[in-house]
């Protein structure tokens, strides 16, 4: 699994917002890993993909590009972090 960030600026409540209406394209429990964080200068995603062939075609692919054309998120910038060994979260952190 490949952990990449997803760092958009701008104002945090938009940013949110139109994150927000991203993650309803997105069918509930196909995401394993997927954070979404406020800085001081927008938000930044954590995200997850399989592998990294996986995340290269989902980057650079229309119907991602198009989606945050839809709902009105800026470019990102993209870093691949680098392959995940171990992760664990409580549920009762997520709201």
């Amino acid at each position: 699994m490949i952990l990449s960030t997803y760092t958009f600026k701008g104002d945090s409540g938009s940013l949110l917002e139109s994150h927000r209406k991203m993650m309803e394209f997105f069918p509930p429990g196909s995401l394993d890993v997927h954070l979404a964080v406020t800085t001081d200068e927008g938000i930044v995603v954590f995200d997850a993909c399989p592998d990294l062939p996986t995340h290269t075609a989902f980057v650079s692919s229309p119907e991602f590009l198009g989606t945050l054309e839809r709902v009105g998120l800026p470019s990102p910038s993209i870093a691949v972090l680098g392959e995940v060994h171990f992760a664990t979260m409580n549920q009762s952190v997520i709201g």
